[in-house]
């Protein structure tokens, strides 16, 4: 429950109402008075209660945790989540026994989860957040292989003397190749062809 209306005999009351409710502390919410009420004759006849509106604050870790555990269980699969916002980027490890299926072929499946708390997150975030999901630090493996990818295959542009095209990849892995060999001497790379099938071109400088 993100948010919830209450009255009471005060304003006070109805926010602790809610706030009971919904579990939560006045420091995670944002509170709207919408009637202060009023005490009426005395303060006991025709007195009115004060209504407020409590919603909880926005929080990328929490609704990128709530959207992945609905697909773990619609997938009937046990996994931790851990969560932690570093800079404007949220990052995501996921642990359990079954995580090569969340890896699935060349991390395909999860950068398609990745895209989708993407979208989740950012839907009702104020600035852009960057979401980096990973699991038994794959993201690092992929990031090693890819280099070494890289490497081997600017000796081959030197010895041959001909452009190499990679495999398409995506955004990420990419700037990992152009990074890679950004300061060598010899050759350099660009990207070329149109998402998702766009790819990176290895040449002679």
């Amino acid at each position: 429950m993100d948010e919830i209306r209450k009255s009471g005999r005060s304003i006070e009351e109805a926010v602790d109402a809610a706030l009971a409710e919904m579990g939560a502390s006045k420091e995670e919410v944002s509170i709207t008075v919408i009637d202060e009420g009023s005490k009426g004759f005395f303060g006991v006849f025709g007195g009115k209660d004060a209504i407020v509106l409590v919603r909880k604050n926005f929080k990328p870790e929490r609704a990128a945790e709530n959207f992945l555990r609905e697909v773990f269980l619609a997938m009937g699969l046990i996994v931790k989540i851990e969560s932690q916002i570093k800079d404007k980027h949220l990052l995501v490890n996921l642990i359990g026994n079954e995580m090569g299926i969340l890896i699935g072929k060349r991390g395909q499946t999860l950068d398609s989860l990745q895209y989708l708390v993407n979208l989740v997150v950012n839907k009702n975030s104020n600035s852009y957040i960057s979401v980096m999901l990973d699991t038994e630090n794959y993201r690092q493996r992929r990031k090693e292989t890819l280099e070494t990818l890289a490497f081997n295959l600017a000796k081959k542009v030197k010895h041959t003397k001909k452009n190499v095209v990679l495999e398409p990849m995506n955004p990420y892995e990419r700037r990992i190749i152009h990074s890679a060999l950004q300061n060598d001497r010899f050759v350099t790379t660009f990207s070329e062809g149109e998402e998702p099938y766009r790819n990176v071109v290895i040449t002679l400088k």
